[in-house]
């Protein structure tokens, strides 16, 4: 069967065709592969050559059937991955060895568990599969591509790749997961008595001043907000100046138009005026943060948009698992501990290939104990005997 496949470069993904796309997503699709959000980020012009992401899209047809996708990306520097691997390429550079452009397959801007290729259950999976890397691996290899990296994989895509040759690098966020919490005050006595205090005072240090939350989903999204959510980003970006600005308002404007069924805005809003707000995007049983930003500093108002009101959210929808976005040990001390991330590598060149074949066996024990040992650290009554002891304000 493999044969009759035809296989297509895509250099502009808004010219797929919609329907066809879509017939490929199943439920278990992370909502970031879906059309919509793809597009946007090209149509918008955040992930283009100009930004340094040359799309490279691989279509597999079976006649005018789309029956297999990757979404891939030839990069020219390691900017919007939130997988650093600088130092891979001031090695490479060291040895002499072009280490960009390289092959890129994720979600840009996107540092979310879930990518995988787009298969059609009605093909033989394994037989697709081989046949889409068999032609990866044959154009980086005519491109003279150094390296191509798998970056966020879902866990099923990932034992796929990895019994294929692909290399694990571990990495880690902070995730929330839910052990069949019936409220937020379920949720909360898994803490040590301390860490409940401080979370209680930091709730209700909003209410007294009047702030409430609410949540808007689907078509409850009032008009404007998308346009407000990307005000507070930007803003939020310039506040932090070693945070990029990757996206813009155009697409804002363009997933609004086809992306609410997977919105979260959490708005914490005073006297009927927001004054922040956190973009979560929801899936099933699975819920990602993705951006945040507020008009004016308000103390804990961060960490109720975007950790307990999303979690209290979470919890009565049925979420089983809130991944709030990278970075942040502090939000070990809100219920989310240290979880384990990979990226996958597929290495061709051959001075490359035996160093990172050696070193990332060593690095990813390393960040294994790292990990074990970041989550003792929670306040948890798991983790040691009530003691009593005051814990952080804020």
């Amino acid at each position: 069967m493999g044969t009759s496949y035809r296989f297509e470069w895509n250099n502009h993904f808004p010219s797929i065709s919609p329907s066809q796309w879509e017939n490929l997503i199943t439920p278990e699709t992370s909502p970031f592969l879906e059309w919509t959000w793809l597009a946007a980020l090209e149509k918008a012009e955040c992930a283009v050559p100009r930004e340094g992401w040359r799309p490279q899209h691989l279509l597999v047809w079976r006649e005018k059937q789309l029956v297999g996708a990757a979404p891939l990306y030839l990069k020219s520097h390691s900017y919007g991955e939130f997988v650093f691997d600088q130092s891979w390429a001031d090695l490479a550079n060291r040895l002499g060895v072009h280490y960009y452009p390289k092959l890129l397959a994720m979600v840009p801007f996107t540092p979310a568990t879930g990518y995988r290729f787009l298969l059609d259950p009605q093909e033989d999976p394994e037989q697709l599969l081989d046949a889409m890397l068999e032609t990866i691996d044959q154009w980086c290899h005519k491109q003279k591509i150094a390296l191509w990296n798998v970056l966020y994989p879902a866990p099923d895509f990932q034992r796929h790749l990895e019994a294929r040759g692909f290399l694990p690098r571990m990495g880690h966020n902070y995730q929330w997961q839910n052990e069949g919490y019936r409220d937020f005050d379920s949720f909360m006595e898994r803490f040590k008595s301390s860490q409940r205090r401080n979370i209680r005072k930091e709730r209700k240090a909003l209410a007294q001043n009047g702030i409430d939350f609410n949540v808007y989903t689907g078509s409850s999204i009032p008009p404007g907000m998308y346009s407000f959510m990307y005000e507070l980003y930007a803003d939020t970006c310039a506040k932090f100046m070693n945070w990029s600005k990757y996206l813009n308002r155009n697409f804002f404007r363009m997933i609004e138009e086809g992306f609410a069924q997977h919105t979260v805005f959490i708005s914490a809003e005073y006297e009927g005026q927001s004054l922040g707000m956190s973009f979560c995007v929801r899936k099933g049983d699975t819920m990602f943060g993705r951006y945040w930003g507020c008009t004016q500093e308000v103390k804990f108002l961060h960490f109720s948009a975007c950790y307990y009101e999303p979690v209290e959210y979470a919890i009565g929808q049925g979420v089983q698992r809130f991944d709030p976005g990278a970075g942040g040990t502090f939000k070990m001390r809100r219920g989310f501990p240290a979880t384990p991330t990979y990226s996958l590598h597929r290495i061709y060149h051959p001075v490359l290939r035996p160093i990172l074949e050696d070193h990332l066996p060593k690095a990813n024990a390393y960040h294994q104990t790292e990990i074990e040992e970041l989550n003792t650290r929670a306040p948890l009554k798991d983790n040691e005997e009530e003691s009593g002891a005051g814990g952080e304000q804020g």
